[in-house]
């Protein structure tokens, strides 16, 4: 049974789960590490996928994503370090350098390619897939694209620091992206040693806590506090409030939220719709050329 929201509002968010990520490859042989997406979390509604890369290896990422399609639902691309060059069928092209977001808009449908603008150094970074409600899985492709600068940088007393992507903080700063139909919040924290990391975020939406650096420690619902360690994934339980303690490292992680939509989830290796009839017409539309 759902806990009343006048209840939640008096509640700290909880973690509920941990996972771990698993080793997996994407586009033409791109090493990266898979946590949402894989069997022990297959969705995290409204998130669909979320992988992350990091290698200064550049036979782990340097074939990149050669052309392949989407439809019905958003990619997000977050860069922590390095340069990836975007096209599309639709003619836009650009470069993702360090610290940018590109938040694409995938819908009716579109054939891109993402490209290491680079040949050696470090790839840092994240591609979440956020799905779209089935009155807009067919709206046309757009891109919320911001470089680094673009990004406000919120900070707290202890030195805590936020870069606001997307969303409003319990201090008011407010993220470029805006996308009122999950209405995501995204944040890159960090948070010194010794330091307590508080944020309100909303009691309806699900979040979790990716941990780029840590360890961090974090109350469980069993009431043990759990300690979060590099790439851990923490699921948030219900509530309004999520603390973190950082020990005795500096820690750096995102937090996300956004709002469920409830609908069915049909996938078809790029295309995520909501019947599995769907998936069948995004093929043969992709197939006959019609992105």
């Amino acid at each position: 049974m759902k806990t009343p929201i006048r209840e939640q509002n008096l509640q700290a968010r909880k973690l509920s789960r941990v996972i771990k990520g698993m080793p997996a490859t994407d586009g033409a042989g791109v090493e990266l590490t898979r946590i949402i997406g894989q069997p022990a979390l297959p969705m995290l509604d409204p998130f669909l996928l979320l992988d992350a890369f990091r290698s200064d290896k550049p036979e782990d990422y340097i074939a990149g994503f050669p052309p392949h399609p989407h439809r019905g639902f958003e990619t997000v691309t977050y860069l922590l370090a390095g340069r990836m060059r975007h096209k599309d069928s639709a003619g836009h092209e650009g470069v993702i350098e360090s610290g940018g977001i590109q938040w694409m808009t995938a819908g009716k449908g579109i054939v891109h390619s993402e490209m290491p603008e680079q040949e050696k150094g470090l790839l840092e970074g994240f591609q979440l897939w956020v799905n779209l409600p089935a009155g807009h899985k067919m709206d046309p492709p757009r891109y919320q694209e911001h470089p680094a600068s673009d990004i406000p940088l919120e900070t707290r007393q202890g030195g805590i620091e936020l870069r606001v992507i997307s969303g409003m903080t319990s201090q008011g700063t407010t993220g470029p992206v805006v996308q009122p139909l999950t209405e995501p919040l995204y944040l890159d924290v960090r948070v010194p040693a010794g330091q307590q990391f508080v944020e309100t975020l909303p009691a309806s939406h699900n979040a979790f806590i990716y941990m780029i650096t840590g360890p961090a420690n974090v109350v469980h619902e069993n009431g043990q506090t759990t300690r979060l360690v590099r790439d851990d994934l923490g699921i948030l339980g219900e509530g309004v409030t999520v603390k973190l303690d950082a020990g005795k490292s500096d820690v750096r992680f995102l937090l996300v939220a956004g709002k469920p939509l409830g609908e069915p989830v049909a996938r078809g290796g790029p295309f995520v719709m909501n019947t599995h009839s769907e998936i069948q017409q995004a093929f043969e539309d992709y197939d006959q050329g019609r992105f």
